[in-house]
């Protein structure tokens, strides 16, 4: 048995406990979370920490596959000229330069108290890290493709690659890149896909204004960049309606649907996924990477909308092509820097528990008995708020 303490405790499927004590079995499942005067007769000695006890953090979307790319692009370009940047740099590297900086990077991860990764997958150069189980993902295999000639095609190959990930036990599911990289055609195909086996999905949402404006006008920086990729007008979607608006309903047979970044997301288009999910709204997940929108676009979505709508929250870093580290404390910091009024019960349940809840994680996400869902200790806070000194350790 084992006895943990701190300052506070948060459950997060709860309210924080003052001086709480997390009793454990030698397997690190929770048996009881308790105040340290109702535990009797402990079989050892309680480990008191100064700080913060939360679970073991959800990062809810990240691509591994990027992280050669650390320091590599420069920021605040806006995503058309972010989205060339990488496509340049993806082939100059070789291939143990590519694995090295995956390793690097999960071992980043680990450091900073994540224990469960929604991870974009275009190839299969993560998948041998990830079968070494250091910490358990759930793999998006991304398809990206406008022309719809090409539709079929691109679903094969996604297939095969999950297929790949299947043989070494890895939880896969296909699922499109972002609105203005796949055609209806290819949206309805991993539509069919998702609903035959119950799959969830991601998709990038609302990146970027110039996004939608493509859709509604067929105009602007992202349309222009297509252009100068020698892509067709023909191939892109315009619509007359936001990115959004053009495309969610396309991918409703989804077992759940975890929008990311959601950085333009307004009023009217929560509303219209509400009515399009009027009898299942809990399927829809909304995926903040706060540090990836400022590096890329220099703008954060606007989370007081998002509590106000009750909408489920999910944390996410990107990837190290527009981010300096992968840590979901930098992630909750700079939200705390920005909109200082969000409780840290907020935060952490966006961290933790809502991201567990999204991949089915069970056992993850919440300080209840029966859960192995690793402890995080944060130091150096004020009373119950992080400042941007608080550190992470992990404990379990």
């Amino acid at each position: 048995m084992r006895y943990i303490s701190a300052d506070y405790i948060f459950p997060v499927s709860s309210q924080p406990i003052k001086n709480g004590v997390i009793t454990l079995d030698d397997f690190g499942e929770i048996i009881e979370v308790s105040l340290k005067s109702k535990v009797k007769n402990p079989k050892g000695e309680i480990e008191f920490y100064k700080g913060i006890i939360c679970p073991g953090f959800v990062n809810a979307h990240c691509h591994l596959e990027l992280s050669f790319l650390k320091n590599k692009l420069t920021p605040k370009t806006g995503l058309p000229k972010f989205i060339t940047q990488v496509l340049r740099s993806r082939f100059a590297y070789s291939k143990p330069e590519i694995l090295k900086a995956i390793e690097t990077a999960e071992q980043e991860m680990i450091k900073n108290g994540i224990v469960a990764v929604g991870d974009i997958s275009n190839n299969e150069n993560t998948f041998v890290r990830k079968n070494e189980l250091n910490l358990l993902y759930h793999t998006f295999i991304e398809v990206l493709e406008l022309s719809p000639d090409k539709a079929e095609e691109a679903m094969i190959n996604a297939r095969r690659l999950k297929r790949d990930a299947k043989s070494l036990k890895l939880e896969a599911t296909i699922v499109p890149h972002a609105p203005y990289t796949v055609s209806e055609k290819l949206l309805k195909l991993i539509n069919e896909d998702a609903k035959k086996n119950e799959s969830i999905i991601t998709i990038h949402n609302q990146e970027s204004e110039t996004e939608s404006e493509l859709f509604v006008f067929g105009s602007g920086e992202l349309f222009e960049t297509f252009m100068a990729m020698g892509i067709t007008r023909e191939f892109l979607r315009v619509t007359e309606r936001n990115s959004l608006q053009s495309t969610i309903h396309y991918l409703k047979d989804a077992a759940k649907i975890l929008l990311v970044h959601n950085t333009y997301t307004s009023a009217k288009d929560i509303e219209y996924i509400k009515s399009m999910f009027s009898s299942r709204q809990s399927s829809i997940y909304f995926c903040t990477c706060p540090n990836a929108n400022l590096f890329i676009e220099n703008k954060l979505p606007d989370y007081n909308l998002f509590i106000e709508q009750g909408l489920s929250v999910t944390i996410g870093t990107d990837s190290l092509a527009s981010n300096m580290s992968l840590s979901i404390l930098d992630e909750m910091k700079t939200i705390s820097k920005h909109y200082p009024d969000i409780p840290l019960q907020t935060l952490l349940t966006w961290a933790t528990k809502n991201g567990a809840d999204f991949f089915n994680f069970e056992h993850l996400g919440t300080i209840v008995p029966g859960k192995t869902p690793g402890l995080n200790l944060l130091k150096y806070v004020d009373g119950m708020k992080i400042t941007k000194d608080t550190q992470v350790e992990r404990l379990l």
